[in-house]
């Protein structure tokens, strides 16, 4: 089965992200203001996560091989990875070193109005962009909460464009705080103080999708509600007795790799258990697409356990 991003919302955050980067460049460069050259770096951070992101969704839909059997969906969950990576490295690195830079060598910000207007056109965009990734990822909430939703998604593209849209809503916030104050006090440093925050922001950015992109890539289990799912499946079959583990592992968003330890009837013949097996996989990969290996192991029973 193909690993899926949702690249619909990958591609409206790309060409917000570009428009947004041009205009916070021409303004910085105008008005020499360090907190806009920090949002403007910010812009192209995202502009390359999105790329990243649209690279991973490819390379995890090539289908298996021989080198790698149960395909390359993890593919996707190591580029989302590098978003985390890049943010904190590039994204919240470069403002944390224009604010050091203004508040060493103060340099007067001027054209304001300028760094007004490209201000409310970013949040115009980020808007945009931050409720299509929003209503996206509310679609597949199953009526949990927004932060258990993002807890608990395999789809990387989802939350990572949630958190950088909410980083970019408040890095704009900060960035119209620190030029305001700016402009009112005639003091550089607020400008470089808003350069600063907006790193802050960026770096806890950065940390919350490790945090999360690292449990997807080492491994994470399926919904504990698919997993009871397949259990009562198993359980209802006539030829099965008891069942035992039922491991998963998200190998992509929508792809599961599933064990089930079962006891199967001792009066069975081999032939019948292998044909209550097939059964088995075939009536549960038909009721649960995103299963896209199911393995279905034998046990032997527990001393006086007796038949169905």
């Amino acid at each position: 089965m193909a690993v899926h991003g949702n690249t619909k919302v990958i591609y409206v955050a790309l060409f917000a992200k570009i428009a947004i980067a041009v205009t916070k460049f021409i303004a910085s460069v105008l008005t020499g203001s360090s907190a806009m050259f920090a949002e403007a770096v910010h812009s192209v951070v995202d502009t390359g996560n999105q790329l990243l992101l649209l690279f991973g969704v490819r390379q995890a839909q090539r289908p298996a091989n021989r080198m790698h059997p149960f395909g390359h969906g993890k593919d996707l969950y190591f580029y989302a990875f590098l978003v985390a990576i890049l943010i904190f490295g590039a994204g919240a690195g470069f403002a944390a070193y224009e604010g050091i830079e203004k508040l060493l060598h103060p340099r007067r910000v001027s054209g304001s109005y300028i760094n007004y207007a490209v201000i409310l056109i970013a949040l115009v965009y980020e808007v945009w962009a931050w409720r299509m990734a929003y209503r996206t990822l509310r679609a597949a909430a199953e009526g949990r909460s927004l932060v258990e939703t993002i807890r608990r998604s395999k789809d990387p593209t989802l939350f990572t464009l949630l958190l950088e849209d909410s980083a970019a809503l408040t890095g704009l916030v900060l960035a119209f705080f620190g030029i305001a104050m700016s402009h009112i006090t005639g003091h550089s440093a607020w400008d470089a103080a808003a350069s600063l925050a907006v790193a802050a922001v960026l770096a806890a950015t950065a940390v919350a999708l490790a945090i999360e992109t690292k449990g997807l890539l080492v491994g994470e289990a399926a919904n504990p509600r698919l997993v009871n799912r397949v259990r009562l499946a198993v359980a209802a079959d006539r030829a099965v007795v008891d069942v035992g583990d039922v491991l998963t592992m998200h190998l992509g968003p929508n792809e599961v790799l599933t064990v089930v330890s079962a006891d199967f009837d001792n009066s069975l013949t081999a032939k019948e258990v292998e044909g209550a097996v097939h059964r088995l996989k075939s009536r549960i990969e038909d009721m649960y697409p995103d299963i896209a290996q199911l393995y279905i192991e034998t046990r032997a029973l527990k001393p006086g356990s007796g038949t169905r």
